[in-house]
């Protein structure tokens, strides 16, 4: 089935760039000795998505974070190199859709200096329209909420229904379909494509070079 769009929207976390055992890591070090140690990866990964205020205020169970989150963006910057790439075939497939016309938009909840500082790293920035890239610090109501996608859309000068929204995590899925946007799931979320499904992914793909066939490129 295809659906023609006009703009796909892209989270950046587990989605297209693999920052997962960044994020981890970040976590990790900032929590040591606030958390008991016991805590692990598991209870990471089913929060990854969230904003990292709320994640690191239900971690450590304080309301004031500041210092957390400190803590946490100077290691995730100083290891950023070492560990960030981009998913198998994503490159290529954001080149097939920017050479296509079909417009893209980043919707994220990290902020813009990692955001961006990821995507030229990866050699993705190009392939994204100027301006649309929304970060947690363009929104007053970050996903799960429709405002990020929305924003994207607007920036994009393109209705809901002739988008798709790609993610990894259950507030992309709830983000996009709020929105009335088309949402699509990737089978390699650390969540597992089962939560994604049950979340109300419209679509799951299992490699990116799947979207070319979802976007009517093939």
């Amino acid at each position: 089935m295809s659906l023609k769009p006009k703009a796909i929207l892209f989270d950046l976390d587990g989605t297209i760039m693999d920052t997962n055992e960044l994020i981890i890591q970040s976590f990790l070090y900032a929590l040591k000795g606030i958390v008991p140690s016991e805590f692990n990866r598991e209870h990471i990964i089913p929060s990854m998505g969230l904003p990292l205020s709320i994640q690191l205020q239900q971690f450590s169970g304080r309301e004031q974070v500041e210092d957390l989150i400190a803590a946490y963006r100077e290691v995730n910057l100083r290891l950023h190199d070492e560990y960030v790439k981009a998913f198998p075939n994503v490159n290529e497939v954001m080149a097939g859709i920017h050479a296509a016309g079909i417009k893209i938009g980043i919707v994220t909840t990290k902020i813009r200096l990692t955001t961006e500082k990821g995507l030229r790293y990866a050699g993705l920035y190009d392939y994204v329209e100027p301006g649309a890239i929304v970060t947690i610090e363009d929104v007053t109501r970050p996903k799960p909420d429709a405002e990020p996608v929305r924003l994207a859309l607007e920036k994009l000068g393109i209705e809901p229904g002739a988008a798709m929204m790609v993610g990894d995590s259950i507030v992309d899925i709830q983000s996009a379909e709020a929105a009335g946007v088309i949402s699509v799931g990737v089978a390699w979320s650390l969540k597992g494509e089962k939560v994604l499904k049950e979340s109300g992914a419209r679509h799951i793909i299992h490699d990116m070079r799947d979207l070319y066939a979802l976007a009517g490129l093939e």
